[in-house]
């Protein structure tokens, strides 16, 4: 499923979704130069996105995936040997196979398209989240989902850090900040924040200890796909053989 959503008229978004891991896939280009990057690709989807960078005239620049996934296979590899593009992820992965890496405060640049790059570990320890101010849109991997948050119990995952990304960083950006998240279980394609604070419940807890210890309470079963994702991952999509 591919789902175009309104930007400023010198962006190109797109959102994609991979239904066998309910993950959110995010394509944005400047529409002057051509050139566009993405957000947390899924290998089984990377013809489907390859076939609508052709359709829109589009040339991928960067590969970004927010956290090393555990329920889905990254398309980062992949769509490196066949468009030349630069793979990235957070300096604490352990992927050796990347391109670059960032930290926490420094910027993505593409043409236009500006992406603050933001440390917001807790569902594992090397997860990012990308704010593109232009926009007010934020894209937050699987830190904060829709009435949710991410899953802290492998990973070294942490739900105190977790905790601490989302109310020292996250919710501090502006209540209109449009939320795209990761995953979605239940057909929801963005939120804000303001609504978040509001209605996830995950965000009403009344202090640290209290999430800590409500997310050490999920007795939550392994993504299916863990034992072979989280390594082939680390190789940015290549399956051990």
């Amino acid at each position: 499923m591919i789902t175009a959503l309104q930007a400023d008229t010198n962006m190109i978004f797109k959102q994609l979704f991979d239904s066998e891991s309910s993950t959110y896939s995010y394509l944005l280009a400047d529409e002057q130069t051509g050139e566009a990057l993405v957000i947390d690709s899924v290998l089984d989807g990377s013809e489907e996105l390859l076939s609508l960078l052709d359709q829109l005239g589009l040339r991928l620049a960067i590969a970004i995936d927010t956290h090393t996934h555990a329920d889905h296979i990254t398309g980062m590899g992949s769509l490196r040997e066949k468009t030349g593009c630069i793979t990235m992820m957070g300096h604490q992965s352990q992927a050796h196979c990347l391109s670059k890496t960032f930290t926490h405060g420094e910027q993505i640049n593409l043409g236009s398209i500006q992406l603050e790059v933001i440390y917001s570990p807790g569902h594992t320890d090397d997860s990012y989240s990308f704010y593109l101010a232009s926009e007010g849109m934020l894209f937050s991997g699987d830190t904060l989902l829709i009435g949710g948050t991410g899953r802290t119990d492998f990973q070294n995952g942490d739900p105190g850090i977790q905790y601490d990304s989302l109310h020292r960083r996250i919710l501090t950006l502006p209540d209109n900040t449009l939320l795209y998240p990761g995953h979605d279980y239940k057909g929801q394609s963005n939120s804000t924040l303001g609504a978040e604070k509001i209605s996830n419940p995950r965000l009403q807890m009344p202090d640290r200890q209290a999430y800590k210890e409500l997310m050490n309470s999920l007795a939550l079963p392994n993504p299916k796909l863990m034992d072979i994702a989280v390594s082939a991952n680390q190789a940015c999509g290549k399956l051990a053989t």
